[in-house]
């Protein structure tokens, strides 16, 4: 289970139009554990629960950890609480940090897609990759006014390193275009609204697999398994099973068994519900464990089972 800290909200500023950025450390000013770029914190929202929020700042600054948070006009809670009752000086508990959107080191060319909001991970992988010196795009797609964390672009846009595209003065460019064709050493990333996604998708469906990787703001609609089955869930901890019914949640069955699984988006893409497994033939169907890491492990929130047990540790 992740273990959860405390922070202190230290600065609160106007990072875009409707986008807050807050600025978190340790209350006695403790270093805090290093980052991987492109991870994300859940935030403990008071009366609704964890909320995932893309680390934004260099990584290599560990005496702090901030995020740009845009105010949603449909709020599940997160975004208006952080925008309207966080002050400077107010606590708030989170989450250790984790990364379901990292970069390849392997890569020698990095090319990042951003839609909006979207650019936030991306902002705490430049200067990791600036210093390494590795070759690197980011193309910011934006709506009108000024981009999103425009003065955390600025230096980079000097350099070429980024590309702002405003689709309101100008058609919205092709993905593949920007992309380009895959060569050996490309790796490409995107984050932004699911039309964005869908198109990146789209554009890198011949890529090698894990030449793309995308990261979602919502959790993407996942439709009914009709090959959904009844299983019996064990927790090996305990030695408690219950019946799971086709196609119901994993993850509330094991809330009926008492295991305190932590969870956020409860879509498959923030990954914090991750649970190893021990036997069975389990179903995955989230969008941020790697091939490798799901013979050990699945995201409970939206995983099934094709065997007729699944023991899991939980």
């Amino acid at each position: 289970m992740p273990r959860h800290i405390t922070l202190r909200v230290v600065a609160a500023a106007e990072a875009g139009p409707g986008i807050r950025r807050l600025t978190l450390q340790d209350p006695d000013g403790w270093r805090l554990p290093r980052v991987r770029p492109g991870a994300h914190l859940d935030l403990q929202v008071p009366g609704v629960g964890p909320r995932a929020y893309s680390l934004c700042g260099d990584p290599a600054e560990e005496d702090r950890w901030v995020i740009a948070v845009r105010r949603e006009a449909t709020s599940r809670g997160g975004s208006a609480w952080l925008h309207e009752a966080l002050r400077p000086g107010d606590m708030v508990a989170s989450a250790m940090p984790r990364c379901t959107f990292p970069l390849e080191e392997a890569a020698t060319h990095h090319v990042m897609i951003a839609g909006g909001i979207g650019v936030t991970p991306f902002l705490s992988m430049a200067p990791m990759l600036e210093r390494a010196g590795r070759s690197w795009v980011l193309h910011v797609l934006h709506r009108g006014g000024p981009p999103p964390c425009g003065d955390d672009l600025a230096p980079w846009a000097a350099l070429g390193r980024v590309v702002l595209h405003d689709t309101l003065s100008a058609p919205r460019p092709d993905l593949a275009t920007l992309l380009g064709p895959h060569r050996a050493g490309i790796q490409a990333y995107c984050c932004g609204p699911p039309a964005m996604l869908e198109g990146f998708a789209a554009a890198t469906i011949a890529w090698p697999a894990g030449a793309a990787r995308m990261e979602h703001f919502v959790p993407p609609a996942l439709p009914p398994d009709p090959d959904a089955r009844p299983y019996l869930l064990v927790r090996a901890a305990t030695g408690e099973s219950v019946e799971v019914a086709a196609g119901e949640s994993m993850l509330a069955a094991l809330r009926r068994m008492g295991a305190n699984v932590d969870s956020s988006c409860e879509g498959g893409i923030c990954g914090a519900c991750e649970i190893r497994w021990l036997e069975g033939e389990p179903i995955h169907r989230d969008l941020v464990l790697p091939a490798a890491r799901r013979a050990t492990h699945l995201m409970a929130c939206v995983a099934h089972c094709a065997s007729a047990r699944l023991v899991v540790e939980a």
